[in-house]
């Protein structure tokens, strides 16, 4: 057997897990998003944009121990699916929050009293998530820093994300010649570029079933071409793969901008 054969094989029996798994990995799809508030002298609000994570029940086991939850009409902000609290003197580098949450990590976003912000993505270690405040503090948002950390989450997910390698793998076996390599490689991170930036602008909603489901459909549909070039048949994905490839990098470029935004990155 041919090793185009062998991977569509493959591409088959992971199709399934992808249409579950959401095309990428729990380490993406896995992640909540959440506001800290500075509102006033040594008083915090905690705040959980995701609907889908579970409210924290006591927030006294998440702060600090020299800090302590305010009831509800304590403040005139109203804190969104979250809680505020009181500190005995200002959260400094050394002081974690325990988000109760068994999820691969979350997106914080520290706002200042005094104008300042800073974000940062914080690993989950399966019980807890634990934000180090040394992280949000003043100059460790930094454009570098920040940069360093995505890149790094980046990398993960391209490397994790076994389908999408596989995908783009048997777009390769299926060209022939240099010149259709370029263009086949070109079409599909033109198109990748065109619908990711127009979801993170805003200009195409994401509705993450149908992308997923589309995404998991054309590895499928890629996964029967190379068996079929493998028997000798010819369509249009050997004719012209840089048009298949410029078609199904719009779809994967869809499910890349769900994946940013399910890490804050909108």
């Amino acid at each position: 057997m041919g090793i185009g054969f062998c991977l569509a094989c493959v591409f088959l029996i992971r199709a399934p897990d992808t249409a579950r798994a959401v095309t990428h990995d729990v380490d993406i799809t896995s992640v909540a998003r959440v506001f800290l508030d500075q509102v006033d002298v040594n008083r915090y609000t905690l705040s959980i944009v995701d609907a889908q994570v579970p409210p924290i029940l006591d927030p006294g086991q998440v702060i600090p121990s020299q800090c302590s939850p305010l009831p509800d009409d304590a403040l005139e902000t109203w804190v969104i699916r979250g809680f505020a609290f009181e500190c005995d003197r200002d959260l400094t580098f050394d002081d974690i929050l325990l988000l109760p949450w068994s999820l691969a990590g979350v997106v914080v976003l520290a706002r200042w009293s005094d104008g300042t912000e800073a974000s940062a993505y914080f690993r989950g270690n399966g019980a807890v998530v634990p934000v180090r405040l040394g992280e949000l503090l003043a100059g460790a948002g930094s454009a570098r820093r920040l940069a360093s950390r995505y890149f790094a989450l980046g990398g993960e997910h391209i490397l994790g994300g076994v389908d999408h390698l596989l995908f783009v793998l048997g777009l390769l076996l299926l060209v022939h010649g240099f010149w259709s390599l370029v263009k086949t490689v070109t079409a599909f991170t033109v198109a990748h570029s065109i619908t990711l930036g127009a979801a993170v602008l805003g200009f195409i909603p994401v509705q993450s079933g149908p992308v997923e489901a589309a995404i998991a459909l054309s590895i499928v549909l890629l996964a029967r071409e190379i068996i079929m070039g493998h028997r000798g048949r010819s369509h249009l994905v050997h004719r012209r793969p840089w048009l298949v490839a410029f078609i199904f990098g719009l779809l994967h470029g869809l499910g890349f901008a769900g994946a940013l935004g399910e890490i804050g990155l909108r």
